[in-house]
């Protein structure tokens, strides 16, 4: 599994983990019913704390993309990807509504912050295509 961690990203390294993770989901690069890796061999490839995988799957399983089954490890979850659409398109709204309250603040025009979006966007879908 191929996980990317950034210390400069100022996004805490779980949620960077359940990010990934989600996205592997979303993109059909994990499957229902695969397994992941343990929490501890996650770690260990990452050089991070267990703490810190033991929390990003937790919050995996409680948001329903994974579950854990005690002996056996943790697999993704059958999850209709309607639903983890919405599940996404929720985050997102959330992160808009701070950046527009920023922009509002800062005075930042409507197409501004579009043009910023689109920008930060296409950076980011190439970087994903790559």
């Amino acid at each position: 599994m191929d996980i990317i961690l950034s210390n400069a990203s100022g996004v805490p390294i779980y949620e960077q983990i359940e990010e990934q993770i989600k996205s592997m989901i979303m993109t059909g690069e994990l499957a229902a019913g695969d397994a992941l890796p343990s929490m501890r061999i996650l770690a260990k490839d990452l050089k991070i704390s267990v703490i810190t995988t033991k929390r990003a799957f937790e919050d995996l399983e409680r948001d329903g993309y994974i579950e854990s089954i005690v002996g056996k490890g943790s697999f993704v979850k059958g999850v209709s990807t309607e639903l983890m659409k919405e599940s996404m398109k929720y985050a997102i709204e959330e992160c808009l509504e701070k950046a527009a309250d920023k922009a509002v603040i800062g005075r930042i025009s409507l197409e501004e912050l579009k043009e910023m979006l689109e920008i930060i966007y296409e950076e980011r879908a190439g970087q994903s295509n790559s």
